[in-house]
């Protein structure tokens, strides 16, 4: 009877631990905002989405305005923007990046994937991938390279 106990015991705290992993997994809360014309913005959020991020979706005529107010540089610029944990997200940057930054917690403004590069989440077009780097940037305009993606790996 002793060894029932047990037995149910860690199968409770099993359960219980699961529980909690799922919720330190839980999806992360995550606002975008995109122009109502892009179609490769609907397919990065669904990459989100599927890596444990809620999105929050605003659909805007003037991203300019939104670049600007969150500091993205001009260079760094792609098609739509994203607000999560305080962190800027510019572009087709992969969720395993995201959660590194969140993970890490650099002192930065952000990460862009600059432009639409082929093959990023979002922008794959059959089998045309390109290499492409992710970079971190920050409020006095400096660029690191964050994580570099190489085709076809």
């Amino acid at each position: 009877m002793k060894r029932v106990k047990i037995l149910l015991s860690a199968i409770l705290l099993a359960t219980s631990l699961a529980g909690q992993a799922e919720e330190t997994v839980a999806d992360k809360e995550m606002t975008v905002y995109r122009s109502p014309t892009c179609g490769c913005c609907g397919k990065w959020i669904e990459h989100v989405k599927q890596n444990h991020f809620t999105v929050k979706d605003i659909v805007s005529d003037d991203m300019q305005a939104i670049k600007k107010k969150y500091g993205v540089p001009e260079n760094l610029e792609s098609c739509h923007t994203a607000i999560v944990d305080g962190y800027v997200i510019e572009g087709h940057v992969p969720a395993a990046d995201i959660q590194k930054l969140l993970e890490t917690k650099p002192k930065v403004v952000g990460l862009s994937a600059p432009g639409m590069p082929m093959g990023s989440p979002g922008m794959e077009m059959g089998g045309r991938a390109d290499d492409f780097d992710v970079v971190s940037f920050d409020s006095a305009g400096n660029v690191q390279v964050f994580s570099e993606h190489k085709a076809g790996q």
